[in-house]
């Protein structure tokens, strides 16, 4: 049910949580499909055609290879690995067959220039064209059915939230009205201005002061400021404060750009004239890799690791009165409150007003405790936090709840680290900065780590973190 343009942020309830796409995650699944496709009708040919396996079979295997290889290559060239392409077919079937001739036609020139154009069948070669060709045709024609009816449906979509006021913020909405690209949801428009000469058809979600609390409480993937760019103190300031969140953050055209040319935006987003100024640090492909990593590795080292962590439960209880298991509220993704837990490293006792860290040679921690602390074991039960999802193997450590309020209000752009999930170890952790922080320049330095993680990520910076940790601990450097 839509909402009234007039009503405040704060009555709006949370949208329910949607797949959201990627101008790089879809082709890359299309490409993956039209393999199998083109594949397919190779061997489905040469099985059914030929009938039997071919002493010779290299020379089959070889040109499925290059045919496989080259339609690929010559259809990416033609630009049919974009969003308009898949969703609208049947306008760019010549591309497709142009795609194919071409590479069929330099299959047959190599087979003649390396003179073994009599080891391949000619119905073979005229079958897989046809059939490859016609399939893929198909294919496409079936996915883009179920990508326009999924869109439409908004089971893949983009959620978008404008910011913006005057002429520009009207014209962007007057844009979207009209070419109304299937993967934008449009959630609502910001505001501090008159509301109704902007745009009476789109819900009003707040002032541009509530942005920030609405994108931490919501499912928001994209946010286009739509403001005179000869407003750059209030854009920038703007900006600064989305760094800290996880979104795409675009920067609408100033009044020429909706006059002239204008190089597009990620191809969700259509023609829209926008100029990209953050990019969310996992996005795509990025989070597959990460959520793949995460809940693998951390289901087998949970698996791997249970006997131990039984163990070290029986021997914590032995030792001292309470629970084997410390739980503690952190601040995690986009600040929301979470529950760590951790094996229990001190002397039972009631619950700190506020948190202090452990140091070295403190007498609140046991002699189990040390051991733990020292190999870093205590954080194992973290794996389960992993495997819930509100923690990582890899990213910025969580603090407690009361020292991250406090180092936010002394440390500029601190909330910057809570872009990725946090993580059972980290970029800061493995450079050394582990343990207890005695000053706030300790603390500015693992925080400067943190943000280079976030902007840096890749699956190959996690798998180094985790091998560098391993290292760690079995050194026990600076944790006590």
């Amino acid at each position: 049910m839509p909402h009234s343009p007039r009503t405040p942020v704060t009555d709006l309830a949370p949208r329910s949580r949607k797949f959201s796409i990627s101008s790089n995650v879809v082709p890359g699944v299309i490409v993956a499909l039209d393999s199998f496709v083109i594949v397919s009708a190779a061997l489905a040919t040469y099985f059914f055609i030929l009938d039997s396996f071919l002493t010779d079979s290299n020379y089959y295997a070889a040109a499925i290879a290059f045919v496989w290889l080259s339609v690929i290559m010559f259809m990416n060239f033609a630009g049919l690995y974009q969003f308009e392409p898949i969703l609208r077919p049947m306008a760019y079937v010549d591309k497709v067959v142009i795609s194919f001739v071409t590479t069929f036609l330099f299959l047959l020139a190599a087979a003649f220039s390396l003179k073994i154009s009599t080891e391949f069948s000619r119905i073979w070669i005229g079958s897989f064209a046809i059939a490859a060709c016609v399939a893929t045709l198909l294919f496409r024609l079936a996915v883009s059915r179920v990508l326009r009816r999924l869109a439409d449906m908004r089971v893949f979509s983009r959620n978008v939230v404008v910011v913006g006021s005057g002429d520009q913020a009207r014209k962007l909405l007057s844009h979207i009205e009209r070419s109304r690209p299937r993967f934008v949801s449009l959630l609502g428009l910001f505001i501090d201005g008159p509301y109704d000469v902007v745009a009476d058809h789109v819900p009003r979600l707040g002032n541009v002061s509530e942005l920030e609390s609405y994108i931490r409480s919501n499912n928001v993937d994209d946010v286009v400021i739509c403001l005179p760019w000869s407003a750059d103190d209030e854009i920038a300031a703007l900006v600064a404060k989305l760094r800290e969140l996880p979104v795409n953050l675009y920067l609408g055209s100033d009044l020429i750009g909706f006059r002239l040319p204008f190089r597009p935006p990620p191809d969700h987003f259509g023609d829209m004239p926008l100029v990209e100024v953050i990019g969310r640090p996992l996005a795509g492909w990025g989070v597959l890799q990460k959520a793949a990593l995460d809940y693998g590795l951390g289901l087998i080292l949970t698996l791997l690791l249970l006997p131990l962590m039984i163990l070290i439960a029986i021997a914590i209880k032995l030792e001292s009165k309470g629970p084997a298991l410390f739980r503690q509220e952190r601040y995690g993704f986009v600040n929301r409150i979470f529950y760590i837990y951790k094996f229990r490293t001190m002397k039972h006792a009631a619950p700190e007003i506020s948190t202090v860290q452990a140091t070295r040679n403190d007498p609140r921690v046991t002699r189990m405790g040390r051991v733990l602390r020292r190999l870093s074991l205590d954080e194992l039960p973290q794996l389960f936090n992993v495997l819930g999802g509100t923690m990582s193997l890899v990213g910025p450590r969580p603090h407690a709840v009361d020292h991250n309020e406090a180092y936010a209000k002394m440390i500029r752009g601190y909330f910057a680290r809570h872009r990725v999930k946090p993580g059972l170890t980290g970029w800061a952790q493995v450079n050394g900065l582990r343990g207890e922080t005695r000053t706030l320049q300790d603390m500015e330095a693992r925080v400067r780590y943190d943000i280079e993680y976030v902007e840096n990520w890749s699956l190959l910076f996690d798998l180094k973190i985790l091998v560098m940790t391993f290292i760690i601990c079995l050194t026990g450097r600076n944790a006590y």
